[in-house]
């Protein structure tokens, strides 16, 4: 795998996008990131047709991550699995963001992960908020 650094005006492909996120979530406290044990993380380069539908989105750029299943808040034990829960994240969005606003591509994904996986157990924007603080804070 090429290092998604190694050329910088060379933006990362999908795999190495995948690796980013891979490493972001190592960053995250056990506390959360052993919460998202099962979770896929899934790189794309946009949202599916059906995504940009539901969602009544403009553009394919209007969307940097989805969280994709049940919401843990509101899962049962006696439920019946019937697909895995999934993070998405959209590399052509991530990276546009990141070329207009400046921002670290590390840092926006770690940003995007942190909120996809908020929605996941329910967490209100407060407490994401509270969260991505203190990650910042280390």
């Amino acid at each position: 795998m090429k290092n998604p650094n190694s050329n910088p005006s060379t933006p990362p492909d999908l795999e190495a996008l995948d690796a980013i996120a891979r490493a972001q979530l190592r960053t995250l406290p056990p506390e959360l990131a052993e919460r998202v044990n099962g979770v896929v993380i899934r790189v794309e380069d946009f949202p599916s047709e059906d995504i940009m539908k539901e969602l009544e989105l403009e553009t394919p750029f209007d969307l940097l991550g989805l969280y994709s299943g049940i919401a843990h808040t509101d899962k049962s034990i006696s439920d019946v699995a019937h697909d895995v829960d999934l993070i998405f994240l959209y590399r052509r969005a991530i990276l546009d963001y990141c070329y207009e606003s400046g921002e670290d591509l590390a840092h926006l994904v770690r940003h995007v992960l942190v909120h996809e996986i908020g929605h996941h157990f329910g967490f209100s924007d407060d407490d994401m908020e509270r969260i991505e603080n203190n990650l910042d804070s280390i």
